[in-house]
């Protein structure tokens, strides 16, 4: 499986595509995002249907990627999450704030401290994910350069 640490220093898993709880199980996910101390841990909490919830704990950047099939949509629990489009957007979010990335739209996401959130999606999405070039990125910074405004 790939390794999708934001900090080599991580130990042990970062991704499970497993749910770590079966249906008729109450979850208290505060419990498990407290129980996280990498700086990146991302899993799925339980399975509905043909759709996962992850449960993302994170502190840095995720590598810029799209899922061409699956739309994901962020419920932030935690923190703040900043998601960067490569078209030059970015999406501040905060506890409450929920958001939605269509399928094959190109991004990333990322948090200066520590960040907690639910992401919802399809149970294939980490299956087919496409992780982009680092050419991204940096057609990202010049677009961010380049424009004045924010969007929040």
């Amino acid at each position: 499986m790939t390794d999708y640490r934001t900090n080599q220093n991580d130990q042990g898993s970062t991704h499970s595509e497993d749910a770590a709880f079966p249906a008729l199980t109450v979850v208290n996910l505060k419990q498990q995002a407290d129980s996280v101390d990498q700086t990146y841990k991302n899993f799925v909490v339980v399975n509905i249907n043909n759709h996962c919830v992850r449960l993302a704990v994170m502190q840095g950047e995720f590598r810029w990627h799209q899922h061409p099939r699956s739309d994901e949509c962020f419920l932030v629990l935690e923190g703040n999450l900043e998601i960067d489009l490569a078209d030059g957007r970015t999406f501040r979010l905060k506890p409450g704030e929920v958001f939605t990335i269509p399928a094959g739209v190109i991004h990333r996401t990322r948090s200066h401290a520590r960040a907690v959130n639910l992401c919802f999606e399809d149970r294939n999405a980490y299956t087919d994910v496409v992780f982009e070039d680092s050419d991204v990125g940096a057609r990202h910074c010049r677009a961010r350069s380049d424009s004045d405004s924010d969007l929040r």
